[in-house]
């Protein structure tokens, strides 16, 4: 009989076969139990401001609370649109905890993005930095959302501390627009009315979806991915179970510069880490590499998770490669591929392994990763987690054997419902419990997985996916355009990079209209970072443009 798991013996000996995705019935379960067995200790900080588990415990019973008496009930939803601040865990956990569904949103949305994302999740409730305000205010009135909470960035770090961050930012960085959106709520205004109402906990169930988490899937319009607290628990043990062997409870300092709002610092770092007494050291920032610096300087870190392009960016910085890095015992790298030079240098640097995993938004979003007992394979994304099986099938369906390459697919508790409110998509991607990935890999003969091309046309710059149909669809209504095709090409710092190519209706049409057309309806990462005019695209007998074709020409030039 044909061994359906051969990565099993490769498992480090402290790692168990499968979790058991029942041992908490939901998220809040576990999260309750985590309070009360660190409460004393450190959970989150943010520039040198701490709050400890049972402080993180009260203040998110008081925003649940404050939620609650706005009327908010169990299954809206609410969207939390900030970079990584204290404000994050407490609203995080005070909407679990009251029953809502949580919307991840990234701050640097453009109005258009984010209209598309609160529209279709139905969003009554957004919790929103400051220094976006303005963008929310463009489209509120085309939205379902009637409770508007604001903080900023210097709201939890003191008085003095507070005030003067918050100067530096609104005055002298002049990084807050000005807006005028009624009836809006200071975040510790909220948390002081909160103190005053009893939070009237939600007996949730392992099914329920507790987060829409949106990615474009495998093509197209951002969809929200349904994954319920089965979905996020089994990720959270599976993590632990793979880490566990080599953390001390509730002794680690963990970095996290990557935004919390991203499915990967969102699992790992926010729930997996903390939930094993970890204190989470919070980089508001990542692009300020003196903030990473300063976090080393100011902490034992023990443990840190980031994105390719970081690390590449932190080994070749001067201030970075004077610390000592005697503590850290484990580098986690996720969202986008390793690069093997990159993960050697770190090595050298540091002399701490950078382990590679890989996930999407669909698996919570760890599905492999590889051993940090010293086993690792550069340039594989490892073995399948506890209790997931991963495959390699071809065009039509058959299941290939170990060394021969096809699709990836995975199946475990943390593969998500489906797409919200999609049903059609969801058939597409999740057939008899496998997801499938749109990543063409193969399995090798211990069991390693490695990813070889991408079947699905998504670009992946710097771990955030970006898809060609909204580039597409956002160029094209430029009225000079007449055609036009994005394709990702390789780049040494972010993986990949957006280009398109464009057939003019005008023949005026320039670079630098296209870009300022692009910027104002793109978060920074999505704006193409090269354009090229065609007299015509090479398209299917059909007329489809062939994005390959366009792809495999660019790589040539």
């Amino acid at each position: 009989m044909t061994d359906t798991r051969p990565w099993l013996k490769n498992y480090p000996s402290q790692i168990p076969a499968n979790i058991n995705p029942n041992e908490y019935s939901t998220l809040v379960e576990l999260l309750e139990e985590t309070f009360k067995k660190y409460k004393s200790q450190p959970a989150f900080s943010v520039m040198g401001k701490e709050l400890t588990f049972a402080e993180i415990d009260k203040k998110s019973a008081q925003f649940g609370a404050y939620l609650q008496s706005r009327g908010l009930e169990p299954g809206d939803k609410i969207a939390l649109m900030m970079p990584n601040m204290l404000q994050y865990p407490i609203s995080l956990f005070g909407a679990l905890r009251a029953g809502l569904v949580v919307v991840n949103t990234n701050p640097l949305y453009t109005p258009r993005e984010m209209k598309h994302q609160f529209t279709d999740a139905g969003v009554k409730a957004v919790i929103i930095a400051e220094n976006f305000a303005a963008n929310l205010e463009q489209i509120i009135g085309d939205t379902n959302v009637k409770t508007v909470i604001v903080t900023s960035i210097g709201e939890m770090l003191g008085a003095v501390k507070g005030r003067m961050i918050n100067f530096v930012v609104r005055t002298v960085k002049k990084m807050v627009p000005k807006y005028n959106i009624p009836n809006t709520v200071k975040f510790t205004d909220a948390l002081k009315q909160g103190a005053s109402f009893q939070l009237n906990a939600f007996q949730g169930s392992p099914d329920d979806v507790i987060l829409l988490q949106y990615t474009g899937g495998t093509t197209g319009v951002a969809k929200g991915a349904m994954l319920t607290n089965k979905n996020l628990v089994s990720n959270m043990l599976q993590i632990r179970s793979f880490l566990l062997p080599f953390l001390e409870d509730g002794k680690e300092i963990a970095l996290s510069p990557l935004p919390m709002y991203h499915i990967f610092a969102f699992s790992v770092n926010c729930l997996a880490l903390m939930s094993y007494g970890a204190k989470t050291v919070l980089i508001v920032n990542p692009r300020d590499l003196s903030t990473i610096v300063k976090a080393f300087k100011a902490n034992e870190i023990t443990l840190m998770t980031g994105v390719n392009t970081l690390f590449n960016a932190l080994v070749n910085d001067k201030d970075f490669k004077a610390l000592d890095f005697s503590s850290l015992k484990i580098t986690v790298g996720g969202g986008m591929a390793v690069q093997e030079a990159v993960a050697v240098q770190w090595k050298e640097l540091t002399g701490c392994q950078l382990t590679e995993g890989y996930g999407m938004t669909e698996t919570s979003p760890v599905a492999s990763v590889n051993p940090i007992d010293g086993t690792a394979k550069l340039g594989t994304i490892g073995l399948p987690v506890p209790s997931t099986d991963m495959r390699i099938v071809s065009e039509d369906g058959a299941v290939l054997p170990q060394g021969e390459i096809g699709e990836i697919q995975i199946k475990g508790p943390q593969v998500m419902k489906g797409y919200y409110n999609k049903p059609s998509e969801t058939t597409n991607v999740l057939k008899d419990g496998w997801m499938s990935t749109g990543d063409i890999g193969l399995m090798d003969e211990d069991g390693f997985f490695k990813i070889v091309d991408r079947k699905k046309d998504m670009i992946l710059v710097s771990g955030f996916n970006v898809y060609p149909n909204e580039i597409e669809e956002v160029v094209v209504k430029h009225a000079k355009v007449l055609e036009v095709a994005a394709v990702g090409l390789p780049h040494e710092k972010s993986g990949e990079v957006v280009k398109i190519f464009v057939v003019k209706k005008d023949k005026s049409l320039t670079e630098k209209e296209l870009e300022t057309h692009c910027r104002a309806n793109l978060t920074g990462y999505k704006v193409p970072k090269a354009i090229e005019f065609r007299d015509e695209l090479p398209k299917t007998n059909v007329g489809k443009i062939l994005r390959r074709a366009l792809r495999d020409e660019a790589k040539k030039g």
